[in-house]
C-alpha cells in the first residue's frame, strides 16, 4: 500500500467558501437535497452539490498519471466505483482505445447522465456489493465517494475492491489532520457519512484487508 497523490492535481485548484456553505441556506436541507445524488446534487447550485457538473477535461492528468503510474495497457480492465457521469473513464479510454471499462454508481440520475462515449460500461449499484467477478479488473479506482458509506458498508466496500481486483487499486477519500481541517470538512460536506483522520483510515484499510494505494484530501 502507497500514498499516492493523484487526485491532489485537481482538488487543489478549487477554491471554496466554506462559510457561505453554512450561512446561505440551511445546511441540513441542502444536505437532505444532496444525498438523494439526483438533480440537485450533480446540475443544481453550487449549494447543493456541484453546481453543474460538466466535462471539462480535468481529469485527463489524473487518468495520465494513473496510466503511467500503473502501466496501464490495451486490453486491461478498469473499473471506477463511485463513476458519476463517467468522466475519467472517458479520459481513460481517450488516452487508451482498446481500454476494457467499467463504472459503478449509486446515483441513478450520475448514471443516466453519464458521457455517451462510456455509458454503455456503467450502472447503478453499490460498492458494498460489486456485481463483477473475483480477480476481474487490473485496476480498480474510487474517488471521492467511499466517505459517504456508513462504516459496514465502508468495510464491504473496500473488501469489494480488494475481491474484483487481480492488479492495482487506488482510492481517495476525505479527511482531516487537525481541528481547523475538520470543520472545513464539517462546513463543506454535504454528503459524508464518515469523518476520519488518516491513523482511522488506516485502520480502516487495515480491518478490511485493503491492500491497495490511496490519497487523501484534506480542505486547508
Amino acid at each position: 500500500m502507497a500514498y499516492r497523490e493523484f487526485v491532489s492535481l485537481v482538488h487543489k485548484s478549487t477554491k471554496r467558501d466554506y462559510l457561505a456553505r453554512v450561512t446561505q441556506r440551511d445546511k441540513a436541507d441542502v444536505a437532505e437535497m444532496a444525498v438523494k445524488f439526483d438533480y440537485d446534487y450533480w446540475d443544481g447550485s453550487r449549494e447543493t452539490g456541484y453546481g453543474g457538473y460538466k466535462y471539462d477535461g480535468r481529469w485527463r492528468k489524473v487518468a495520465d498519471a494513473m496510466i503511467a503510474a500503473y502501466g496501464i495497457k490495451p486490453g486491461m480492465r478498469v473499473l471506477d466505483v463511485g463513476s458519476g457521469k463517467g468522466f475519467i473513464l472517458h479520459d481513460f479510454r481517450e488516452a487508451i482505445p482498446d481500454l476494457e471499462v467499467a463504472g459503478i454508481d449509486v446515483s441513478s440520475y450520475g448514471v443516466e447522465h453519464t458521457m455517451e462515449s462510456v455509458k454503455p460500461f456503467c450502472q447503478v449499484g453499490n460498492a458494498a456489493k460489486l456485481p463483477y467477478p473475483d480477480k476481474h479488473f487490473d485496476l480498480v479506482i474510487s474517488i471521492n465517494t467511499l466517505h459517504n458509506l456508513y462504516n459496514y458498508d465502508l468495510d464491504a466496500a473496500l473488501r469489494e475492491m480488494e475481491r474484483v481486483s487481480r492488479g492495482a487499486k487506488y482510492l481517495c477519500v476525505e479527511g482531516y489532520r487537525n481541528e481547523r481541517e475538520k470543520v472545513n470538512l464539517m462546513y463543506w460536506q454535504l454528503t459524508c457519512r464518515i469523518f476520519h483522520t488518516p491513523e482511522e483510515w488506516a485502520f480502516e484499510f487495515k480491518r478490511s484487508g485493503y491492500t491497495g494505494d490511496h490519497e487523501f484530501i484534506f480542505f486547508e
